[in-house]
């Protein structure tokens, strides 16, 4: 039996990232994340457990994924990668809604601090260096790629097609975390 594509959702924590898990599981995806969050070393560890459950799960999604998605790419050929993305300014808007001043290891790790308070243009450029960078590593592989603006453009279409799978017949689309979206 052949395995199955593994699917790496690699856009930041506050994209529709929990909607993009519900609805992996959905279609019938073992899924893992956020992992790690709390581990003090988890600017050592980041890259083994990532290749851990990565190994373990069919997608994951959230932390640690996205900042090592060159290093999952590498490790397992021929995934796919989904890139949920928000504008940044609605993004960063929610972080700081969510975390507040919560710092986490996990957060310091990617941003260089762990509290989006009083961070914002911190967090702000490390976000969009982020998709940026993810839109150029795959500019010459469309078909791995899946840029979504998830909040803005739900539904089964852009996945299911992205996957070359069937949409679920009378399943609604997931909408996790509704009240973080205003």
């Amino acid at each position: 039996m052949d395995e199955r594509q593994k699917v790496f959702g690699i856009g930041f924590h506050k994209t529709g990232t929990k909607s993009l898990r519900k609805a992996l599981e959905i279609l019938d995806y073992s899924v893992c994340g956020p992992v790690g969050t709390r581990d003090p070393d988890i600017a050592k560890s980041a890259y083994d457990i990532a290749l851990n459950y990565a190994g373990r799960f069919d997608a994951v999604q959230d932390n640690p994924f996205p900042p090592l998605f060159r290093e999952l790419d590498a490790a397992f050929p021929g995934s796919k990668f989904i890139l949920t993305t928000e504008e940044v300014d609605v993004w960063i808007a929610r972080a700081v809604r969510y975390f507040n001043e919560q710092e986490t290891p996990m957060r310091r790790w990617i941003y260089g601090v762990g509290s989006p308070v009083g961070n914002e243009e911190t967090y702000r450029a490390r976000f969009v260096r982020h998709n940026d960078e993810v839109r150029t590593y795959f500019a010459s592989r469309p078909h791995d790629l899946l840029d979504w603006p998830l909040t803005k453009r739900p539904g089964w279409e852009p996945l299911c097609g992205f996957l070359e799978c069937d949409i679920p017949d009378d399943v609604d689309f997931p909408h996790e975390n509704k009240g973080l979206r205003s």
